[in-house]
C-alpha cells in the first residue's frame, strides 16, 4: 500500500515539474517577441566628450549642449545707395533749396529791359556767391554777346543762361576717381583738409560710395591728434564691413597711413582710404606732416588721389585753405561739404579756378549716402531749380 502511495506522489511531482516547464518556456517566448532584437536598438547619442568623431552641428542636441551659449549671429552691413540713386537726389536737394543765384540770375535777366544797372547787379550777385572776379567778368561779357545776338525772351534767357553756367563750372574736366588696382597694388586716396570741414565723416560717406561699386576698402585712421577720430572713422567702417587700421591717440600719423596701406596690400584691397590731420596753426608743420605721410605710404604702393575736403559755405575761408593745401601737397581733386542749400555755389567755380583741378564729389546732407559724384549739368540744372535735368 505504500508502494503505490510512492508512485502516486512521484507521478505528481514530475506532471507539476513539466507544467511548469511549460509556462517559463511560454513567457520566454513572449518576452523575445516582445522586446527588439540588437537591429532595432537605438544608440544613444553620445555626451559631449564621448565620441570625438561624431559631429557637434547635429540637429539633436543633450542635456550638456542645451546649457551651451548660441553661437553669435553675425551682424549684417547695410547696403549703401547707389551712384544713380545719389544723382537723383543731388538734383532734387539743390532744387529744393532754390539757390538764390541761380533764382536771382533769373529774375535780373527776365527784365522788361536789361540796362547797365542790371549788368551790375548780376555781377555783384555772383561775386556774392563767391564765383570769383575773373570767372564772373568771363560770364557777364558772354551773356551780354548771346542777349544782343539772340534777343530775350523768359524761355531762350533761361536756355542760355544755362548753357553759359554749364560752361562756367567746366564739364571738360576729369572728374572720375582714381581707385582702381594697378600693378598689382591696390589705388591710395589721401584725404586731407582742416577739422571741422566734415573731413572724417566724408572719408566714411566715400567708403560708402566704393562698397556700392563692389570695390574692397581698407581704411586708415592717420588723423591721430583729434580726439575719437579713429573711432569715428572705425564707425562708419564696421557699417559697411570695411576695416579701420588705427593707432594710439598721438602716435605717427605716417606709421598709421603706412600700416594702412600695408594691410591693403596684404589683403588684395582695391582701394586704401587715409585720413589725415588738418591742422593750420602751422604751415610749414602741416607741409612737412603730409609729405612724410605721402612719402611712406607710397614706400608700400602710389598714392592716386589727393581729395582736399572743403565747406562750401565758408566762401573765401575755403579758397584760403585751398591755397594752403596746394602748397603742401598735391591737390588731384575736390570734395565740397554742404552744398546743398547754400548761396555759396560759385564757390565750385572759383576754387576750380584756384587749384586748376576739378570738384569731384559733393556733400548734399547729413545722411549717411549723402555724398555724390559732382556732375556740372546736374548741378547747374538744380541751380535753376530744374529736378528732372535736361536730356
Amino acid at each position: 500500500m505504500a508502494t503505490y502511495l510512492f508512485v502516486i506522489i512521484g507521478l505528481a511531482v514530475l506532471l507539476l515539474g513539466t507544467l511548469s516547464g511549460l509556462v517559463i518556456s511560454s513567457r520566454r517566448r513572449t518576452t523575445s517577441r516582445d522586446v527588439p532584437g540588437p537591429a532595432a536598438t537605438e544608440v544613444a547619442e553620445p555626451r559631449v566628450g564621448d565620441d570625438a568623431e561624431t559631429p557637434r552641428d547635429t540637429a539633436t542636441r543633450t542635456v550638456e549642449d542645451s546649457a551651451l551659449p548660441e553661437a553669435p549671429v553675425e551682424e549684417r552691413v547695410e547696403k549703401p545707395e547707389s551712384t544713380a540713386g545719389r544723382l537723383v537726389r543731388l538734383r532734387q536737394r539743390l532744387s529744393r533749396s532754390q539757390s538764390p543765384l541761380g533764382r536771382g540770375l533769373l529774375a535780373l535777366l527776365s527784365r522788361d529791359v536789361i540796362d547797365e544797372d542790371t549788368w551790375e547787379e548780376i555781377e555783384d550777385l555772383l561775386l556774392t556767391a563767391d564765383v570769383g572776379v575773373k570767372p564772373t567778368q568771363e560770364l557777364v561779357d558772354r551773356l551780354r554777346t548771346r542777349v544782343k545776338v539772340e534777343g530775350k525772351s523768359h524761355s531762350s534767357m533761361r536756355d542760355i543762361l544755362r548753357e553759359e553756367l554749364v560752361t562756367l563750372v567746366d564739364p571738360s574736366l576729369d572728374r572720375s576717381l582714381a581707385v582702381d588696382r594697378k600693378d598689382g597694388k591696390p589705388a591710395v586716396v589721401l584725404m586731407v583738409g582742416v577739422n571741422g570741414t566734415g573731413k572724417t565723416t566724408t572719408v566714411g560717406k566715400l567708403a560708402r560710395v566704393l562698397v556700392a561699386e563692389d570695390k574692397q576698402v581698407v581704411l586708415g585712421a592717420a588723423d591721430t591728434f583729434r580726439a575719437a577720430a579713429a573711432e569715428q572713422l572705425a564707425t562708419w567702417g564696421e557699417r559697411v564691413g570695411v576695416q579701420a587700421v588705427r593707432g594710439p591717440e598721438g602716435s605717427d600719423p605716417a606709421s598709421v597711413a603706412f600700416e594702412a596701406v600695408r594691410t591693403g596690400v596684404e589683403q588684395e584691397a582695391d582701394v586704401v582710404l587715409v585720413d589725415t590731420a588738418g591742422r593750420l596753426q602751422n604751415k610749414a608743420g602741416l607741409m612737412d606732416e603730409l609729405g612724410k605721410v605721402k612719402r611712406v605710404v607710397e614706400k608700400q604702393a602710389p598714392v592716386t588721389e589727393v581729395l582736399l575736403v572743403l565747406d562750401a559755405t565758408t566762401g573765401q575761408n575755403g579758397m584760403v585753405q585751398a591755397r594752403v593745401f596746394r602748397e603742401a601737397v598735391d591737390v588731384t581733386g575736390i570734395v565740397l561739404t554742404k552744398l546743398d542749400g547754400s548761396a555759396k555755389g560759385g564757390i565750385v567755380v572759383a576754387v576750380q579756378r584756384e587749384l586748376g583741378v576739378p570738384v569731384k564729389l559733393v556733400g548734399i546732407g547729413e545722411g549717411a549716402d549723402d555724398l555724390a559724384p559732382f556732375d556740372p549739368e546736374a548741378f547747374v540744372d538744380a541751380l535753376l531749380g530744374d529736378e528732372t535735368g535736361r536730356s
